[in-house]
């Protein structure tokens, strides 16, 4: 038996939370909370001495994956690549199954978040695209098909 009971979350750090936040929003993930974190905790757990973060935990409405967006406040940032591809090594994508991957394409390529490559098809089974979201997030779009 496993002792792993369930996929929780995927944390992403952010620069800028609102705008993060508004896309993801947009996506039709719904706030399920907000808050900050500073002290004991967020020290011992993080290995950041003094260290406080702000926090909004998204889910998609009737699901149990949530993404949490944190933005810390002290300390500053740590630049990552905005630009990173697929084959770098760290976190790759988000995944979201979606209804219409054309119209999704169309509706964040209106917001100014373009594909990396084009809308691909696999099989027969299912149609996916990569869209560069805010500050770099790489977003794997899929719609299944048939």
């Amino acid at each position: 038996m496993s002792p792993v009971i369930r996929f929780d979350h995927v944390g992403v750090t952010v620069r800028d939370l609102e705008k993060v936040t508004a896309f993801f929003i947009g996506l039709g993930l719904e706030i399920e909370g907000r808050t900050f974190v500073e002290g004991e905790f967020i020290d011992t757990v993080t290995a950041i001495p003094n260290s406080r973060t702000e926090i909004v935990m998204l889910r998609i409405p009737n699901g149990d994956t949530a993404v949490e967006l944190s933005s810390f406040v002290r300390p500053d940032h740590d630049p990552g690549s905005p630009t990173a591809m697929a084959n770098e090594l760290g976190l790759r994508s988000l995944s979201f199954e979606v209804e219409d991957l054309q119209e999704q394409v169309d509706r964040l390529a209106a917001e100014g978040y373009g594909l990396v490559g084009g809308i691909g098809e696999y099989e027969g089974a299912w149609r996916m695209a990569y869209v560069r979201g805010p500050e770099g997030i790489l977003l794997a779009l899929t719609e299944r098909l048939g």
